[in-house]
């Protein structure tokens, strides 16, 4: 079982940023050969999601909709001005798992990791936690 932290500076307001590179370094490094990888965001205006990463297009779609549905301003109670980032965060989530295979990540063909930035520009972390068996 192993344990990485990550930073990542986000740009916008709404941002999605690959990460998949440094889960993927984080897995090598651990020696796990098969179990399971856990990507886990500690922030309540920030989320993780899988999705395509060959077309940026995907993810500004994915992006202009979320604002749609969630806008910025819509006479929240949340004195900060922050809310919509907190339903997003909510709705897209803190975490998801990702099976180890022969020392890899078992995504799919088109499949990337994202840290969604939902209340940026900030400087954020993001764990990764690798358990399984490295024979």
């Amino acid at each position: 079982m192993t344990f990485f932290t990550h930073h990542v500076n986000t740009r916008k307001q709404t941002e999605f940023v690959n990460i998949t590179s440094e889960v993927k370094k984080s897995v090598a490094d651990s020696g796990i050969k098969e179990g399971i990888c856990v990507v886990y965001i500690p922030h309540t205006t920030a989320a993780v999601t899988i999705n395509e990463a060959a077309d940026p297009d995907v993810v500004t779609d994915i992006i202009k909709e979320v604002n749609k549905i969630i806008p910025l301003n819509d006479n929240y109670k949340h004195m900060e001005g922050n809310s919509a980032a907190h339903i997003k965060s909510s709705l897209f989530g803190i975490s998801t798992q990702i099976p180890v295979k022969n020392g890899n990540l078992t995504l799919g063909t088109w499949q990337g990791i994202f840290f969604c930035e939902f209340d940026g520009a900030r400087h954020r972390t993001f764990h990764v936690r690798i358990l399984g068996n490295s024979e």
